[in-house]
């Protein structure tokens, strides 16, 4: 592990197990001789930190804890680190059909309804690392475009007057084939993560399905103790 990625992880347990006196991390300079790094290196892990919300840096008071950050079990993944400004979406393309069987399934259609199908990379730091390929019903979005695909899905559904609610994630270990590393532009075989994602609105009707294959993907969580269920699985 990388000596930020250390640091990152290890403020963020220390930050959970409240070490840090009325909410206040150390100086920059303090951490630095802590971990026995570089200013540099601790300013980019705080930098880090910051642009996932768990911290703010107030110029001449000190770095201070977000009050509310601990309610989020998902810290970060190698996306929600990421500040909008410096990820990209490039859709590859967008269809609409009569939906099939499963999709139906899927999303609760009925034989006649249509669903958009479309394809899309994600580009950190000018880097492609995702590829997704995504699913949404006609009759909730019929203005599905390339400018929304290659922007903003959350904000474009939002804006629809709908509320999301929350996301179903699965992982899955895999490596990537032939076809998807010409995509991606890495080797055939590169270790990879696939992705599925249900996204569910407040009432809960599901509007998207996507399936993503990242790499070089990391997630951090926090996970609270469920005292009930684990004696329920010894039981």
């Amino acid at each position: 592990m990388k000596k930020r990625e250390f640091i990152i992880q290890d403020l963020l347990s220390k930050i959970y197990q409240e070490q840090f006196i009325e909410g206040k991390l150390p100086p920059q300079r303090t951490l630095a001789e802590l971990y026995g790094v570089s200013r540099f290196t601790i300013q980019q892990a705080i930098k880090n930190l910051e642009e996932i919300g768990v911290v703010r840096v107030v110029q001449g008071s000190g770095i201070f804890v977000h009050e509310k950050w601990v309610q989020n079990p998902l810290i970060f993944n190698s996306l929600t680190r990421t500040p909008y400004d410096r990820i990209d979406s490039k859709m590859l393309s967008l269809r609409k059909t009569k939906a099939t069987p499963e999709e139906q399934q899927i999303f609760q259609l009925n034989q006649e309804d249509e669903i958009w199908t479309f394809e899309r990379l994600r580009i950190v730091n000018y880097k492609i690392e995702q590829l997704e390929v995504s699913k949404m019903p006609v009759s909730l979005f019929p203005d599905l475009s390339r400018e929304v695909i290659e922007h903003s899905i959350q904000g474009y559904v939002e804006k629809k007057g709908y509320r999301i609610s929350h996301y179903i994630t699965s992982y899955l270990p895999i490596t990537i084939s032939k076809e998807k590393a010409a995509i991606l532009l890495c080797k055939r075989g590169t270790p990879a993560m696939k992705i599925e994602n249900r996204a569910i609105l407040e009432n809960g009707q599901l509007f998207e399905y996507s399936e993503i294959i990242a790499i070089d993907y990391s997630a951090t969580y926090i996970r609270p103790f469920d005292r009930e269920i684990h004696r329920s699985r010894i039981d």
